[in-house]
């Protein structure tokens, strides 16, 4: 049987560049009833351990490392033993929060991680951010997004580290070509399909934004 997914929100801030904001946060879970996945560890390591509850904790894995999908992720590995990775094009922001405390492992594109016998691959989709990635799912007809595409477009580049014709190009190359019902999880927000957001893609880039 395939894993199944769980998500719940957790709610904080987000600060770089000298500005903070309120944000709430998609956490994901991938999994069954003796281990799990947890994707973007945000906010509130004791609501996401309670989601999780007596599972194995496979790894918390960082779709990247803005303040507010990472925040919460050492204390959530302390309390599970489990490793968080992160694509090391990432390592600059993460330092930013987490000055003195290293991810325990590195991502990269191609990679598969695999949580109950399903297998997620990782998807490198720098833009939002340099070490930004997505997790496709085929079995489970999914991909997670994080910031990289949103139910109406992009995530934001208009931050340090973030570029706009990069991240065009990530979710040119890597999403776009998704089947057509992929459900696109995100970071923040509903979740959309490769198909809804496909046909947008001329508007995005006429935008610039």
């Amino acid at each position: 049987m395939a894993a199944r997914i769980e998500h719940l929100v957790t709610s904080g801030t987000f600060s770089l560049d000298g500005g903070t904001w309120e944000v709430d946060n998609n956490v994901w879970l991938v999994g069954d009833d003796q281990e799990v996945l947890v994707i973007d560890a945000a906010h509130d390591a004791d609501a996401i351990a309670a989601a999780v509850g007596k599972r194995r904790v496979v790894a918390v894995v960082c779709t990247h490392a803005h303040d507010d999908h990472v925040n919460a992720a050492p204390a959530l590995a302390a309390r599970t033993g489990a490793p968080v990775l992160l694509h090391p094009a990432d390592l600059p922001l993460w330092q930013l929060t987490h000055p003195d405390r290293s991810p325990d492992g590195e991502l990269a594109d191609g990679q598969r991680l695999t949580v109950a016998g399903t297998e997620l691959t990782v998807l490198h989709t720098p833009g939002h951010a340099p070490g930004a990635v997505c997790l496709y799912a085929p079995e489970l007809g999914t991909v997670f997004t994080g910031d990289t595409l949103f139910a109406g477009g992009p995530g934001a580049t208009g931050r340090s580290f973030s570029d706009f014709p990069t991240i065009i190009g990530s979710i040119t190359d890597s999403l776009l070509k998704l089947p057509p019902e992929t459900v696109v999880r995100t970071g923040h927000g509903d979740t959309s399909t490769i198909g809804a957001e496909a046909p947008h893609r001329a508007e995005w880039v006429a935008r610039g934004h």
